[in-house]
C-alpha cells in the first residue's frame, strides 16, 4: 500500500467514525469514504522558496466573517498546463508549519468552491516539497459550524489542480 493510499484510508477512518470528525453524526452515520482524484506525479513539486522579506502580519478572510493573522513566508513557482504559476506560502509564526491555501480552476465544480489547502514540508536542502496529491478541503466544506481562512487572490490561478480531494457529495449548508 502505498503512502498515499495508506493516508486517505486513515482520514476516511478519521472523518466516518471518530467523534472529533468534522462531519456531523448524521453525515457520518451515512458516510462512504471522501471522494480523491487518483494519484497524480505531475502535481508533485520540489521548488525552491523565494524568502518574503517583510515579515509583517497580514490579515486572510475568513468563511464566517472577520480575519485571521498570518505572515507570508515565501513565494514559489511552479507550471501548470505550461504556465509558470506563483503562490504565496504562510506561516502562523516564525516555527509554525509551512501552509498554502489556493483556489484553482477546479474550485466550485469538481473541489470546494471557497478553495483547498495544502501542507507544505521544508526539506533539509532549503527547498520546499509540495504534494497536491495530499490537497484537503478545509474543514468549513463539511458544515455551517466551522470558520476557515479564505485564500487569498495571491493564492487564486486559473489553472486547474486535479489532485488531493474533490468536492464532498454531502455537506450540511
Amino acid at each position: 500500500m502505498s503512502h498515499l493510499t495508506e493516508f486517505r484510508s486513515q482520514k476516511d477512518k478519521y472523518f466516518g467514525q471518530d467523534h472529533d470528525s468534522p462531519l456531523s453524526h448524521g453525515q457520518r452515520e451515512r458516510f462512504n469514504g471522501l471522494v480523491y482524484y487518483d494519484e497524480a506525479s505531475e502535481f508533485v513539486f520540489k521548488v525552491t522558496p523565494s524568502l518574503v522579506d517583510d515579515d509583517a502580519e497580514i490579515d486572510i478572510p475568513l468563511s464566517t466573517g472577520g480575519t485571521t493573522s498570518t505572515h507570508r513566508w515565501a513565494t514559489i513557482s511552479i507550471e501548470l498546463d505550461g504556465k509558470q504559476e506563483t503562490l504565496t506560502v504562510f506561516r502562523e509564526d516564525k516555527h509554525g508549519p509551512l501552509f498554502l491555501p489556493f483556489r484553482d480552476g477546479t474550485s466550485g465544480d469538481e473541489t470546494y468552491a471557497v478553495g483547498r489547502y495544502l501542507e507544505v514540508h521544508a526539506l533539509e536542502d532549503g527547498n520546499l516539497w509540495l504534494d497536491f496529491n495530499y490537497a484537503y478541503n478545509p474543514f468549513c466544506a463539511y458544515g455551517d459550524n466551522w470558520t476557515c481562512p479564505i485564500p487569498p487572490p495571491e493564492n487564486r490561478i486559473i489553472s486547474p489542480i486535479r489532485a488531493g480531494e474533490r468536492l464532498y457529495p454531502d455537506p450540511e449548508h
